[in-house]
């Protein structure tokens, strides 16, 4: 069982984590190694990249040894499989990352210190094997930030069922993590507009090559998550996000009150 740690509100959780993130960056530039830092798209880890790139300035950090590895995108089909949505969409994870991380880090660490488009990664619909590959070069991921859905225990697109065994892969998204999704995206219209298909790091691919995995569930929603996820001895596979368990080096980080109780 993992006790979380309990904030006062999402920004001192985003703080300490970015904290967290910002040493491992300096003492592997230090080193003269690449840090590699594992990222979600959605709401749960914005506070956590807001409160990064305001320590980038802080202390002027150089983002030229982070190698970024995204979890997860929308898919749609073509004639001879897949392909990740375009990211001039609204819903594009792709987007996102260039929304939430790349550009505010970039403007925060200044010309010529920032983070480049060979950098940050993506898993790939026509080249799952690739994405592992890439991870297993690297040597795993040195911080793996993760997320659970707040109704069905989703990370990343893994559905309830996921075998621990799982591998990066397209699947079919459930009803359950679509309507979830209409949250995340509010600019979806309605729930027929919400991609049926994504592709997904697999729940094996992070338990395999994560060194540290810290999962965030800021604000009330993520009552039940935060309730399952410490309660739970093993990986539960109707709760995905439950690998957390089994991961080297976990935490549980939250501001949901009463988590004890």
């Amino acid at each position: 069982m993992i006790t979380p740690t309990v904030f006062p509100d999402a920004v001192q959780l985003g703080r300490a984590l970015a904290t967290e993130i910002a040493d491992g960056l300096a003492a592997a530039a230090h080193e003269g190694r690449t840090f590699t830092l594992g990222c979600p798209g959605g709401r749960s880890p914005r506070s956590t990249y807001a409160q990064f790139a305001e320590i980038i300035r802080e202390r002027s950090l150089d983002l030229s040894s982070l190698e970024i590895f995204m979890m997860d995108d929308y898919v749609v089909t073509e004639d001879e499989g897949f392909r990740r949505v375009p990211t001039d969409a609204h819903f594009s994870v792709e987007a996102v990352a260039n929304e939430d991380i790349v550009r505010p880090w970039n403007k925060a660490a200044g010309a010529d210190r920032g983070l480049t488009p060979d950098r940050v990664h993506f898993p790939d619909p026509s080249n799952v094997d690739g994405y592992e590959r890439l991870l297993e070069s690297r040597g795993g991921v040195d911080l793996f930030i993760l997320a659970s859905g707040d109704t069905d225990g989703h990370i990343a697109f893994n559905p309830p069922g996921s075998e621990l065994a799982s591998r990066t892969r397209v699947v079919e998204i459930p009803l359950s993590t679509r309507l979830d999704n209409l949250g995340t995206f509010p600019d979806f219209r309605s729930l027929d507009e919400v991609p049926t298909f994504g592709v997904t790091v697999g729940v094996g691919t992070i338990l395999t090559h994560t060194h540290r995995a810290v999962l965030v569930a800021p604000g009330a929603s993520k009552q039940t998550a935060v309730r399952r996820i410490s309660q739970s001895t093993a990986y539960d596979p109707q709760w995905p996000a439950s690998v957390l368990v089994c991961c080297r080096e976990p935490a549980l980080y939250t501001d949901v009150l009463g988590v004890h109780s």
